[in-house]
């Protein structure tokens, strides 16, 4: 009696593991995504293809980017699968996810998906497009630990609206580890994001270390203390800290290429300099004494353009920029410059004298003087004076008509990172301002402003549908490089739905925008990198 106890325990715990190895459940793959591919096709006659653990993926050999892109799906497969999938530059006939190159697309980083029975292959134009058919395959799977994906026949031909596609990340007033710096890319990538704007200077701290300039980060960082909410006279007396070095931040731009994310630092001047001035106090107006800012908003104290020595600074501080970050475009700020100082400022008043600068009926001469320090930023990076590489650009950003219509005649040919902000800057009016450039627009979604002000971020939504418009009216074939760089990759709001229902009734380019993302009004905020699923959101 034992002995047949016994053995019944024994068959049915085999039957467990032989029912539960051979009826894996099976979930269906859905590809809609974000960003919505752009044309998504079902093959009819074939029944779509089941992603098993003996499932191979397959690369050209010799390729070390593709191999990479096989890897990096292989992980994201084993993240949401438990399958880990044998990778291989061998040809597999069957049960195989196939990558390769060579789309027939102008679009460099096009590519086409095609899943069928026995395969489902990959092909980009290059090995961005393919890491983006990746993302695709990645998104549209469903996490399942026991079980296999089902992907639908389809063919997906896809490829970026725009070619600049970036997020903002602010780490001067908000310090964020390198390796959170990583799992930031890795959000990025998902999402086919392809720039990270990293803002790593401003008033309230400098974050990246200036081998010429030690004083940046071994005073510049770090601020005895925090202003409590808005400006609120209240600080919570802890002292906030911390930079990168050079070596993490190569480490850093390294992760982002192999995800085809270009790092473009920015490092803000003339204004927002205040951390700078801690540092080295005889490069401000009024000498000093300087401390890193402890509050928000942009502090009145900025370089001294009227001292040789503020030259010499922003040379060396860009002449190690520019060996760290090999991207094309190196931002370098040129707004929000408060003139307060430079008006009383002996120096900056002498250099107004020596250049022969007048004041007019648009701008005054300190205004002009801003002018002068962003040409001498072209000069830097394109002459002699400080860096022969023919490849790097420097970007400025445009918040009003007048910041516009000063540097347009310095850097007319460059990109321009544009936002919609309250100055008006894109007025409809005004927007022959972008003719002839291309244009990066922050659509600043209340990223920098207060959170009480979301109607005026609201309305800022409606200037830049207005802006994406034009430029799609506008631009040229060889011009069509255009692109957005935002903080908040959705919108994002917090507002009685009646008051939001008044705003788009009253502007229509919002109203158009809304329907375009089909995004819904709702009371709690939607946080950056959202996973929700909006139809017709294409990048």
């Amino acid at each position: 009696m034992k002995k047949n106890i016994i053995t019944g325990l024994v068959l049915l715990v085999w039957g467990s593991v032989f029912y539960s190895c051979t009826s894996e459940k099976t979930v269906q793959a859905d590809f809609d995504i974000i960003p919505l591919p752009q044309h998504v096709e079902k093959i009819s006659s074939d029944k779509g293809f089941e992603l098993a653990g003996t499932t191979s993926i397959v690369y050209p050999e010799g390729d070390e980017a593709m191999k990479r892109n096989a890897e990096f799906l292989s992980g994201y497969i084993a993240g949401q699968t438990g399958k880990k999938l044998d990778v291989t530059d061998k040809k597999v006939e069957k049960n195989a996810i196939v990558l390769s190159t060579g789309l027939d697309d102008k679009n460099p980083e096009a590519y086409r998906l095609v899943v069928g029975d026995n395969n489902i292959s990959i092909q980009g134009a290059s090995a961005a497009g393919v890491f983006y058919g990746i993302q695709t395959l990645r998104k549209a799977m469903a996490d399942t630990e026991h079980g296999n994906v089902v992907y639908p026949a389809v063919e997906i031909n896809d490829f970026p609206r725009f070619s600049y596609r970036g997020v903002h990340l602010d780490v001067s007033r908000h310090f964020f580890p390198a390796d959170s710096i990583k799992r930031f890319i890795d959000m990025l990538a998902l999402h086919n994001i392809n720039r990270l704007h990293w803002h790593l200077t401003d008033d309230q701290g400098w974050r990246i270390e200036i081998k010429k300039r030690p004083e940046l980060t071994t005073i510049g960082s770090k601020r005895a203390k925090t202003v409590i909410g808005r400006n609120s006279g209240e600080y919570d007396n802890v002292e906030y800290g911390g930079f990168y070095t050079q070596d993490e931040a190569r480490d850093i731009v390294k992760y982002a290429q192999e995800r085809f994310i270009t790092v473009v630092p920015e490092i803000d001047l003339p204004g927002h300099m205040q951390a700078a001035l801690a540092a080295y106090p005889y490069l401000g107006c009024t000498g000093g004494p300087y401390e890193v800012w402890q509050q928000w908003g942009v502090s009145e104290d900025v370089l001294c353009v009227g001292n040789d020595e503020t030259l010499k600074f922003i040379e060396d501080v860009l002449g190690e920029i520019v060996e760290v970050f090999p991207s094309e475009y190196i931002h370098v700020g040129g707004d929000e410059c408060p003139k307060v100082r430079w008006q009383k400022c002996p120096k900056c008043q002498a250099r107004i004298k020596a250049l022969g600068i007048k004041s007019d009926a648009k701008h005054t001469a300190e205004q002009k003087l801003q002018s002068y320090i962003i040409g001498y930023l072209k000069q830097c990076f394109f002459g002699e004076h400080l860096l022969s590489k023919e490849s790097t650009k420097s970007v400025a950003i445009v918040e009003s008509e007048k910041s516009a219509l000063i540097a347009s005649s310095y850097l007319p040919q460059y990109l321009w990172i544009a936002s919609g902000g309250k100055n008006g800057c894109f007025r409809e009016e005004n927007l022959n301002i972008l003719k002839g450039r291309n244009v990066v627009l922050f659509p600043d979604l209340g990223a920098t402003d207060d959170w009480s002000t979301r109607i005026s971020t609201m309305q800022r939504m409606g200037i830049t549908a207005k802006i994406f418009d034009y430029l799609e009216k506008n631009a040229t074939s060889e011009q069509r490089k255009n692109g957005f760089d935002i903080a908040d990759f959705l919108l994002e709001m917090k507002q009685p739905q009646a008051i939001l229902q008044a705003m788009i009734a009253k502007n229509p380019a919002l109203n158009l925008l809304i329907k375009e993302l089909n995004l819904k009004l709702i009371e709690e905020p939607v946080r950056p990198i959202s996973t929700a699923k909006r139809k017709g959101f294409k990048l």
